[in-house]
């Protein structure tokens, strides 16, 4: 690149960079991930070292952060605060080992201390006699915003340190980051109320520092590491300051973990340079395990002595650097968004993404969750979006660069109809995701419809497991549960470990199984929410399956345990053809014995309601349940004035001490069996 395009790329970086600056450290919003940011700064920094007559005095290169903002006063450092330079592989490593070894021509062993990089901000604290009296953030590394009042609010940060042995003035220089719980709970906060989310834990630190209103900061639950000094003075005997201090970096840290003030436990003093990669692994391969967001590790020569020897450059140390891991967050462009269906019928938007390397692996896919969480980004196809990928966890789209959003950049459209069985799609109140509603007929969802079909609770097939329906859907042998009943022992004993005596013995089990109960057939089927006890309720309200097909939301309402979201469930899978299509055709395969109405006098605890709490050890709480309900009980999940009786397992909580203070009768598990023992129930 000739000299004069160097120069004009060098104005666009430093306008950039400035722009990104700004947006990250005076308006807490960020707009680029930090990879792209240090991109940028690497490109600037490169350019300017070809051209060094291109570089200014107001470069970003030359600026160690952001300006101080104007609703806070300013705070001079006594020493500045500097920046870390970075290094990205085990190559560059070594070259800052080999820079170290040439200046101080030494081939001594260097130790060095190890701490992984906290993704949070600098701030320096100022005690003074042992009292906190001040903090700062690192600014532009000699003027930064004084943040006392906020930073006071960190229950980990002594007000007064411990001890009595510590020079008269004394700078701790640390980072102030929140936990990744608090700022997940900060963000469902956030979402509950349609409120603006932060895009990562040092966003919403930075963001909780910067509140004019402390109450704010501290209901935002910081925390703070020590992980260094800046200046130190005794007044009464100048030199007492530096003799306190050890001539060691990790001495120096453990010092001040000794006043009380927080030390990152991952710190390390390692002793030699050879070790440095194996930290490095070993904190990278526990990331996603830590409190706390990290992007890196920082190495720092140990021996302070050695330190002041190596100096410094314009804005950083040469003694330490940061060797920072794979971003976990990169800009892409969202290309495409297709519409996947789950196991259980929900429909989840996709995002196809131009592939990009995030955190080492190639990502070309990303969830978008739901309809609620494209709206709330206003994310569009064509928009390039921030991706990010955290260890396992499945990349998912962070924010938009609304500045790059293109002039033909297209709405999300949601499908009407499943993109699989194209049958209806349903989002049930309550609910953030779509349904498809053809659960016995969808292919998306056919293993799992089978293997309930054919669990214990329900048709009870003795030898089909979830491996084997598993194999027969790959194999096309079935695709619906009507399908299980034309299987032959010559079909199923041609399959991988399945002998003709397992064959004979399978198909044995689905013949018995062709005789079954009304109530275990409409379990069955997979209704969404409907469990035993809703699917018995069903059935003895309504007697027959063809009242149950025909009946209509507010009558299915009228049955005991059923809401309006359950028989909204039940009425949309009886409407779609499909369901209807593989429930006919079972209905000529299965056979159950007709159900007789029950008197009242066949069902003595009608009109008496239960509460079940705690936990139950001669039977669970589901068969208590529909045992109860089978006496015609109504059995509540929750208690009031109009509560009969409840009955309190082991373990029992809030639930016994609202019955108590209602005077509601509690019930032991021994009188719940004793009382269905008198009606003849087991």
């Amino acid at each position: 690149m000739s000299e004069s395009l160097s120069q004009d790329r060098i104005v666009e970086l430093q306008q950039l960079l400035n722009q990104y600056n700004h947006q990250y450290y005076v308006l807490d919003q960020p707009t680029v991930p930090d990879v792209e940011y240090d991109r940028l700064m690497r490109e600037l920094i490169d350019l300017e070292s070809k051209f060094p007559l291109l570089k200014t005095a107001d470069s970003p290169s030359q600026r160690v952060g952001g300006e101080a903002l104007k609703e806070f006063s300013q705070v001079t450092h006594q020493l500045p605060m500097l920046s870390l330079d970075n290094v990205f592989s085990a190559q560059e490593w070594q070259g800052f080992v080999t820079r170290i070894s040439d200046r101080l021509k030494s081939a001594s062993t260097i130790q060095f201390c190890a701490e992984p990089k906290l993704d949070g901000l600098a701030v320096s604290i100022r005690y003074e006699n042992g009292v906190f009296v001040q903090a700062a953030t690192r600014g532009d590394g000699r003027v930064g915003e004084n943040i006392t009042e906020n930073v006071r609010t960190i229950k980990s940060i002594p007000l007064k340190l411990q001890g009595t042995d510590y020079p008269d003035v004394i700078e701790v220089r640390g980072e102030v980051f929140m936990p990744k719980a608090s700022f997940d709970k900060l963000n469902a906060a956030a979402i509950a109320k349609n409120e603006k989310v932060f895009a990562n834990p040092r966003n919403a630190a930075a963001g909780s520092l910067r509140q004019l209103d402390s109450k704010i900061t501290a209901k935002r639950n910081l925390a703070f590491y020590a992980y260094g000094l800046g200046y130190v003075e005794h007044q009464q005997n100048v030199e007492k300051g530096e003799q306190w201090l050890a001539n060691s970096h990790y001495q120096r840290l453990c010092q001040l973990k000794s006043l009380g003030l927080p030390m990152c436990p991952e710190v390390r003093l390692l002793e030699n340079a050879d070790l440095v990669e194996a930290f490095y692994q070993d904190i990278l391969a526990k990331r996603d395990q830590l409190t706390y967001e990290i992007d890196g590790t920082v190495f720092k020569v140990d021996d302070i002595a050695l330190q002041q020897e190596l100096g410094f450059v314009a804005k950083a140390p040469r003694w330490a650097t940061a060797y920072k891991f794979p971003a976990q967050e990169e800009l892409t462009l969202l290309k495409d968004v297709e519409f996947q269906v789950g196991r259980t019928g929900a429909i989840t938007p996709v995002a196809r993404l131009q592939p990009v390397s995030v955190g080492g692996v190639t990502v070309s896919n990303a969830t978008l969750h739901n309809q609620d969480e494209i709206m709330r980004l206003g994310v569009k196809i064509g928009d390039t979006v921030i991706i990010r990928r955290a260890g396992d966890v499945i990349p998912q789209i962070v924010s938009v660069v609304l500045d790059r959003r293109p002039d033909d950049a297209k709405e999300i459209v949601f499908p009407t109809e499943c993109p699989v069985c194209q049958s209806a799609v349903v989002k049930l109140e309550g609910e953030a995701v779509l349904r498809c509603t053809g659960g016995l007929f969808c292919g998306a969802q056919r293993k799992e419809a089978i293997k309930h079909f054919s669990s214990r609770k329900a048709l009870d097939i003795d030898g089909l497991g979830d491996k084997l329906v598993e194999q027969m859907v790959d194999e096309n042998l079935i695709k619906t549960p009507a399908d299980l009943f034309s299987l032959t022992e010559l079909s199923i004993s041609t399959m991988e470990r399945m002998g003709q005596k397992s064959a004979s013995n399978l198909i044995k089990s689905i013949e018995k199984s062709r005789h079954t109960t009304l109530a275990k057939f409409i379990y069955a089927l997979g209704i969404r929410e409907v469990g035993e006890a809703t699917a018995n309720n069903l059935a003895q309200h309504f007697l027959t399956l063809s009242k149950i097909k025909e009946a209509d939301e507010e009558s299915l309402q009228k049955v005991a345990d059923v809401g309006v979201i359950v028989a909204k469930n039940i009425y949309n899978f009886f409407k779609q053809p499909h369901n209807i299509e593989v429930v006919e055709q079972l209905e000529n395969l299965l056979t159950w014995p007709d159900i007789e109405k029950k008197s009242v006098d066949e069902l003595p605890l009608i009109d008496q309601t239960f509460v079940l709490t705690g936990t139950l050890s001669q039977m669970g709480r589901n068969d208590a349940k529909a045992k109860l309900q089978a006496l015609g009980a109504k059995v509540s999940g929750s208690v009031s004035a109009n509560t009969h009786y409840l009955v309190a397992g082991e373990k029992a909580g809030s639930k016994l001490t609202k019955a108590q203070d209602l005077g509601v009768s509690v019930m032991t598990e021994d009188d719940l069996v004793a009382l269905l023992a008198s009606y003849g129930v087991k």
